[in-house]
C-alpha cells in the first residue's frame, strides 16, 4: 500500500454513510408528455406520420423521414426484436452502479419504430432478432418500456 492510500475497508465505510443516488428521472416536455402519460397508463405508443406513414420514436413535432406536421399516436402491440445491445460493466450515473453489469438494448417494434431500452429476464442470453415482449416496470414512479423474452 502507497503512503496515504486508505485500506479497503475505510472507503467502504465512507460509502455506505453515503445517501443513495437520486433517480435521473425523465423530463417530460409538451411533444413527449402524451408518451410518458400512455406508459402510466399501461401502453406504449409511438407517432405514425399521416402524409408518408412513418413511424417512429422517440417523439417529435415533425416526421423525422418527410418533416410533415401532421400525424398521430398509435398504441403499439408490445412486440419487438431485438437489434443491437451493449452490456455496460461502468455506471455512467451513480444510480445505476447497483445493478452493473446491465444492458443498453436497441429494439425494434413490430409497427416499424426503434427505441432504447433494456431487457429484463434475459439471464445473459441475448441475441440478434430475439422475439421479444413489452414489460412497463416502474421505478422511482416513472413507468418505463423494458422488453423480455418472448
Amino acid at each position: 500500500m502507497s503512503a496515504g492510500a486508505k485500506p479497503a475497508e475505510a472507503v467502504n465505510e465512507k460509502t455506505e454513510d453515503r445517501p443513495a443516488p437520486a433517480f435521473p428521472a425523465p423530463e417530460a416536455n409538451a411533444t413527449s408528455a402524451p408518451w410518458w402519460r400512455g406508459l402510466d397508463e399501461g401502453r406504449l405508443s409511438f407517432q405514425r406520420c399521416g402524409a408518408c406513414h412513418h413511424a417512429w420514436l422517440p417523439p417529435r413535432t415533425e416526421c423525422p423521414k418527410c418533416l410533415s406536421p401532421q400525424w398521430q399516436w398509435e398504441t403499439a402491440s408490445g412486440r419487438a426484436k431485438l437489434v443491437s445491445w451493449v452490456v455496460y460493466h461502468h455506471a455512467y450515473h451513480p444510480y445505476f452502479a447497483s445493478r452493473l453489469p446491465y444492458n443498453v438494448a436497441v429494439v425494434e417494434l413490430v409497427e416499424g419504430p426503434r427505441m432504447m431500452s433494456n431487457i429484463v429476464e434475459a439471464d445473459g442470453r441475448l441475441r440478434i432478432e430475439m422475439p421479444l415482449a413489452l414489460v412497463i416496470q416502474r421505478e422511482s414512479g416513472v413507468a418505463l418500456p423494458r422488453f423480455k423474452p418472448a
